[in-house]
């Protein structure tokens, strides 16, 4: 229940985000060729609100595994090797994480310290940009519950998104709706030619 409502409002807060970002330049684009006028500060809301969604859609895609890898490879091991790859794949990735979430927190520091505000609006560009440090954080949660669930054996790898597969299901659903068309057609033909004679 608690995990559905969570979801939920990532997904919602993700939508908002682009549908906000579409809106945005949506109106910039039909101010400045419609009306020869701009508002100045959207580009760098847009450009904000992009680095909210990517870093903050990146934890959600690791969530519910929307992200493309090659793992072609890692599936033809054994399920122990396979697991060892995976595990080792995490932990290069919390290590990853890691480091961009220092150096952001360093880097938020400084700008707070500094006070400095963003160009275009009055407000604090260690406040616009702390997504640097929640998304990172979030990713970092996210590869930590995937360690988890590889460890007790749950889940047996990261679970990409594999698009060859989506691919060929596709391309079967297809065929299959070809082949009943098909028999449709062939069974209406039928009928036709029997009712002439």
């Amino acid at each position: 229940m608690v995990r559905n409502l969570v979801t939920q409002l990532e997904e919602a807060f993700l939508s908002l985000l682009l549908v906000a970002m579409t809106l945005l330049v949506f109106a910039e684009v039909v101010m400045r060729f419609g009306f020869n006028a701009g508002i100045h500060w959207a580009q760098e809301l847009t450009l904000l609100m992009a680095a909210w969604f990517v870093l903050y859609g990146a934890s959600y895609g690791v969530k519910v595994g929307a992200h493309i890898g090659v793992d072609v490879f890692v599936k033809l091991l054994p399920t122990k090797a396979h697991r060892f790859f995976t595990i080792l794949a995490v932990a290069l990735c919390l290590i990853y994480c890691g480091l961009f979430l220092y150096g952001s927190w360093i880097y938020l520091s400084k700008m707070k310290m500094i006070g400095i505000e963003l160009e275009d609006m009055p407000v604090p560009k260690w406040l616009a940009m702390s997504i640097l440090v929640i998304g990172f954080a979030l990713l970092m949660v996210r590869f930590l519950q995937l360690g988890w669930k590889v460890i007790t054996k749950e889940v047996d790898g990261f679970h990409f998104s594999d698009e060859a597969e989506e691919s060929m299901e596709i391309a079967k659903e297809l065929k299959e709706l070809d082949a009943k068309e098909q028999a449709g057609n062939a069974a209406s033909d039928a009928s036709n030619k029997e009712g002439r004679s």
